[in-house]
């Protein structure tokens, strides 16, 4: 199952619905990448399973704070 290391994001339920109003379940993926990213505090780099939505957060306030923000360890 996909799941975001940092914010726990996973697949939710949704619904299939038809032409004619007949609803059948179905799952909605998060999309979840793979990636190493550089932790200057730890100086290396660290592999995290992080949504394409935390990337563009990470590229924007850093990883650790928005590790901080989650209240999750890097190291």
């Amino acid at each position: 199952m996909a799941k975001s290391d940092i914010t726990g994001k996973r697949r939710l339920a949704a619904q299939n619905v038809s032409h004619s109003n007949i609803k059948t379940k179905r799952w909605q993926h998060v999309n979840v990448q793979t990636r190493r990213i550089w932790v200057p505090e730890l100086g290396r780099f660290v592999s995290l399973n992080i949504t394409t939505r935390d990337l563009r957060t990470i590229d924007k306030i850093g990883v650790t704070a928005y590790a901080k923000r989650y209240s999750v360890k890097l190291g």
